[in-house]
């Protein structure tokens, strides 16, 4: 892993030489301080949720407009951050210098959370996912974060977790809430639950 100074901060960066290594062939594979784990190890399964969220808001940018994209592009970085940040455990002695998740992310997350919200009618019933396809591949990766904070709270309920990526990764289900209404044309284009009409 090489290293590098941006503004004076030091930024490990990834160099992939090799894309197999045959290191995980009997399922085993190793976390980012050296720790060998079976891959349906829960914090594996966190790590995989949360690089699948990655992908599923990939998806919904190839539909998102310019400034929405530009908020998602920040938001996949944000989610190699938490992936690099549960792939050290906060109990390994080799923690020093890690990545590890900040309260301005989370912070940056709110205060996006609340100026798309502020453009928006309330709601009177629940949202369908659906409208738009950029809102309902929101919805999808949406629903992708709520699964990976599900994985992230058994996980800390073991063993202890940054709690700025717990904080992170509950407000950005929000965040993909919001930005979906956003994506359907500010909420006019929401499909709204009707509670029995179809019975």
């Amino acid at each position: 892993m090489a290293r590098r100074t941006l503004g004076g901060v030091v930024s490990a960066m990834v160099t992939l030489n090799r894309i197999y290594t045959k290191t995980g062939d009997a399922g085993e594979t190793g976390l980012g301080d050296g720790t060998r784990l079976s891959k349906s190890a829960l914090r594996f399964q966190a790590i995989g949720t949360v690089d699948e969220a990655n992908a599923a808001i990939g998806v919904a940018r190839l539909h998102a407009a310019a400034e929405l994209d530009a908020m998602l592009a920040r938001i996949q970085n944000d989610l190699f951050d938490l992936g690099a940040d549960l792939c050290v455990p906060e109990t390994t002695k080799r923690t020093e210098g890690r990545l590890r998740l900040a309260d301005a992310q989370v912070a940056r997350l709110e205060h996006e959370i609340d100026a798309m919200n502020s453009k928006l009618a309330p709601l009177n019933s629940f949202v369908l996912p659906g409208g738009t396809a950029a809102a309902a591949h929101l919805h999808m990766a949406r629903t992708i974060v709520r699964r990976g904070e599900r994985l992230m709270v058994e996980l800390a309920a073991a063993e202890p977790l940054n709690p700025a990526a717990l904080r992170y990764i509950n407000r950005l289900s929000d965040h993909l809430f919001v930005a979906a209404r956003v994506a359907n044309d500010n909420g006019r284009r929401d499909v709204l639950w009707v509670p029995g009409e179809n019975r």
